[in-house]
């Protein structure tokens, strides 16, 4: 397997306003710049982890189907934080039984939902 090892993860979504995204993402969550490639920016999550983000004119204005989950102990700092900086809540924080998480739902500029979640165990 270790000739088919996987060394960093990215996922692409798009936008139709860069510039706002980027304010976002940089501003508001206080990710890192890890790539500016002009109509793209990728940015750092954690570990081996990115998210980019590419212009494109022909972007959903509702995206759907698409939830970017960060993981951590702080949940509730989190949700006060994104508060403070007046992001739209989807869903405020509480427990989630069935799967065994405490979570929250929020939007970012484009309509893509972002999850803050913790988990009851930690994963494998």
């Amino acid at each position: 397997m270790a000739d088919r090892a996987v060394g960093q993860q990215i996922t692409f979504l798009d936008t139709r306003d860069l510039a706002r995204t980027a304010d976002f993402y940089e501003r508001i969550l206080g990710l890192r710049l890890a790539r500016d490639q002009g109509t793209c920016r990728i940015y750092h999550v954690s570990g081996t982890a990115y998210v980019g983000f590419c212009l494109r004119a022909d972007t959903p204005t509702e995206p759907q189907g698409v939830v970017f989950t960060l993981v951590t102990d702080q949940v509730d700092d989190w949700c006060a934080h994104l508060r403070r900086w007046g992001v739209e809540f989807v869903k405020e924080p509480s427990d989630n039984p069935p799967y065994r998480i405490y979570n929250a739902f929020v939007r970012d500029p484009n309509g893509y939902v972002i999850e803050i979640q913790r988990f009851w165990e930690p994963l494998v």
